[in-house]
């Protein structure tokens, strides 16, 4: 199964930066911008395997995984 899917990818806008801002809490800091949504979307998930990718030929253990745990729903809660 693809590791990929396990972590939560996040693309949103950022007034700051004026662009489109994609990053991988718990997986990586940093991660990828641009203007166009999709693009910054599919980079972010081409990043995300590479950086998987990486852990493994390091013979590295993976962070804990973030998908499925409803951060949404808990920030909600918690505001």
């Amino acid at each position: 199964m693809n590791a990929a899917i396990h972590y939560v990818k996040i693309v949103e806008w950022s007034e700051e930066d004026h662009c489109f801002v994609g990053s991988c809490p718990g997986l990586f800091y940093g991660g990828c911008h641009g203007s166009d949504e999709k693009q910054v979307f599919a980079e972010l998930c081409a990043i995300v395997e590479e950086t998987i990718e990486l852990y493994k030929q390091e013979h590295h253990a993976l962070p804990p995984t973030t998908a499925g745990k409803d951060y949404a729903n808990r920030m909600l809660s918690i505001a």
